[in-house]
Parts: C-alpha cells; sequence; structure tokens
C-alpha cells in the first residue's frame, strides 16, 4: 500500500505540476480568475478545491503528532495547492498505510473479512 500511495502521489504531483507550468507559460491568469469568480461552474470549481484542501488539512491534523508540524503541512495547502498535498503523501506513505491497516484489523478479525 506505501508504494502504491508513494506512485499516486508522485504521478499525480508531477503532471499536476507540469499542468501549472503549461498554464503559467501560455495561459492568461487574470482572465481565468475572471472567468472563475464570475461563472457558476467557476464557483463551484473553487469552492471544490478549497473544500478539499479543508478535507486534507483534517486528514493531517489527525495524522501528524506536532502543532508545529500540522502547521507546516498544513498552511502552504491553501497556497500552493495539491502539488504540496502530493509532497506531503511522498513524506507520510508509510504512516497512512500503517494506520489504515490498525484502522481495519479489528473489523477483519470480527467478520474475516473487510
Amino acid at each position: 500500500m506505501t508504494v502504491a500511495i508513494r506512485l499516486l502521489a508522485l504521478l499525480g504531483g508531477a503532471v499536476l505540476t507540469g499542468l501549472i507550468v503549461l498554464a503559467v507559460r501560455t495561459g492568461n491568469f487574470s482572465a481565468a480568475g475572471r472567468w472563475l469568480t464570475s461563472d457558476p461552474w467557476g464557483i463551484v470549481t473553487l469552492f471544490d478545491l478549497y473544500f478539499g484542501f479543508l478535507i486534507v488539512a483534517a486528514l493531517i491534523a489527525a495524522i501528524e503528532q506536532s502543532v508545529r508540524a500540522k502547521l507546516f503541512w498544513i498552511l502552504p495547502i491553501f497556497v500552493l495547492g495539491n502539488v504540496w498535498t502530493a509532497v506531503w503523501l511522498l513524506a507520510r506513505a508509510g504512516r497512512i498505510a500503517g494506520l489504515s491497516r490498525r484502522l481495519t484489523a479489528p473489523m477483519q478479525q470480527k467478520t474475516g473479512r473487510l
């Protein structure tokens, strides 16, 4: 599971970074911003994006142990986006996989399956 998490984070983060570079080099940031804040689907997209950031922030807050680590990983999400989330997933894949195993073990013992 750790390898799958890291692979997903690495590939997704790399593709997203490439798309950001392409958009910066060829797109019109001002026009895109105007559309995002004026069109109903743009507003939905922004809400969806930041709601996802909040969900990931809650997950990070639950997994990270110190306040300093929580702030280090959570605060940049709202500026750097899911590229930063991918970096966190790469760094914490082992911890996430271990937590998943610990959480599902009691369910497997009771039912014999997940």
